[in-house]
């Protein structure tokens, strides 16, 4: 199983970006995926997350201006980020489990792919 996050950059404040997850050998429809963010000198946080039946969560500091979402089709996953700040400054990870369905939150990830670097300058 390999997950790759892609879609990060250098933007302003304000901008928007919308991250990917690809994944090969698990199908991200029939998985729970998640998706985090480490800034440097901090913990990971979890931002956001969509189970197998669709149910999404997001971390109440991301609500509104991030969307998760799934194209099981091409087996990709999107994290739309708006409204850019420099606090959103960090390396984003994809994460999977097909072991998980119902539940993503808060949950043990078996699969993650390598993270693209989001910089928000101000």
């Amino acid at each position: 199983v390999q997950l790759q996050a892609s879609g990060g950059g250098l933007v302003q404040s304000g901008d928007s970006l919308r991250l990917s997850c690809a994944a090969s050998g698990l199908s991200l429809g029939h998985s729970a995926v998640g998706w985090f963010r480490q800034a440097p000198g901090k913990e990971r946080e979890e931002l956001s997350c969509i189970s197998g039946d669709g149910t999404t969560y997001y971390t109440h500091s991301v609500k509104g201006r991030f969307t998760i979402s799934r194209d099981n089709n091409k087996n990709l996953a999107y994290l739309q980020i708006n409204s850019l700040k420099p606090e959103d400054t960090a390396v984003y990870f994809c994460a999977a489990d097909n072991a998980l369905y119902y539940l993503c939150q808060g949950q043990e990830y078996d699969f993650w792919g390598q993270g693209t670097q989001v910089t928000v300058s101000s």
